[in-house]
């Protein structure tokens, strides 16, 4: 098994930037991925990006640039930042491990606004 702890989201004024933190812990087994899918009310969970523990990267067209997701293998922690944050962004952001099965995290509300 493994847990998936979220942490960072919050409320940002459009332009703004924002960090969020997912911190796995449990059977971590190399390799494996980790990545951030982000869901709004009434539409199915989308995929941002991952990051594979070997460094790879893969962000969906629309976020490149904008959006960046970064690891820390001694911390099992995955990071994604984002950037020139809109209105549009406003999701539950949620963290994903994919090794030996595939786990999610809780989930954290990401609001922009002003």
């Amino acid at each position: 098994q493994v847990q998936l702890v979220e942490s960072g989201g919050g409320l940002v004024q459009p332009g703004g930037s924002l960090r969020l933190s997912c911190a796995a812990s449990g059977s971590i087994g190399r390799p494996n991925t980790m990545g951030w899918y982000r869901q709004t009310p009434g539409k199915q969970r989308e995929l941002v990006g991952k990051i594979s523990s070997g460094g790879s990267t893969y962000y969906v067209d629309s976020l490149k640039g904008r959006f960046t997701i970064s690891r820390d293998n001694g911390k099992n922690t995955v990071y994604l930042q984002m950037n020139s944050l809109k209105p549009e962004d406003t999701a539950v952001y949620y963290c994903t491990y994919v090794g030996v099965g595939k786990y999610w995290g809780q989930g954290t509300q990401v609001t922009v606004s002003s």
